[in-house]
């Protein structure tokens, strides 16, 4: 295929979001769902599961379950960021824990890329229930931009036959 005829990467990953999510292992098993891919922005949600409450006594998400939802997001906000597909690797992450969730809700997440550099990419994110007013945490984070032909998980050879 001509270079001039290889599909935009950011419809292919509107078209895979739910297959792009469940690569990440953790991410799979945590029950992580993108809900919208745009252009250096992603949105996702992680429905509430019993199995990854924190406390039992008040029914609110783990904050690692959380952090794990960012950070993920964060990676495909910047992937969706690039002119072409490459791997992503957190370099450094950072967590503001504003409130808890709150028990038995799904939590809502989103992520923007805002900037990147031949090498590393820049994304911060927010977690919440309703709308970005009332955030339970907030996440920053830096992410290494690698090879695609070197991503242990297959994805970019899903992606070469997704073309």
């Amino acid at each position: 295929m001509a270079e001039a005829e290889k599909p935009d990467h950011l419809e292919i990953m509107k078209t895979f979001a739910h297959q792009m999510i469940n690569v990440v292992p953790w991410a799979k098993e945590l029950g992580f769902e993108l809900t919208d891919v745009q252009k250096g922005r992603v949105f996702g949600t992680l429905p509430w599961q019993q199995k990854l409450v924190g406390d039992p006594e008040t029914g609110i998400v783990h904050g690692g379950v959380i952090t794990s939802l960012l950070d993920n997001l964060c990676g495909a906000a910047v992937v969706s960021a690039l002119k072409e597909f490459r791997s992503t690797a957190t370099l450094d992450l950072r967590i503001d824990y504003m409130r808890p969730s709150e028990p038995k809700r799904d939590i809502i997440g989103e992520a923007e890329c805002y900037h990147v550099t031949r090498t590393v990419a820049f994304a911060r994110a927010w977690a919440y229930h309703e709308n970005r007013d009332r955030v339970i945490a907030t996440a920053t984070g830096a992410f290494a931009l690698n090879d695609p032909n070197k991503w242990a998980s297959g994805m970019a050879k899903a992606m070469e036959q997704a073309k």
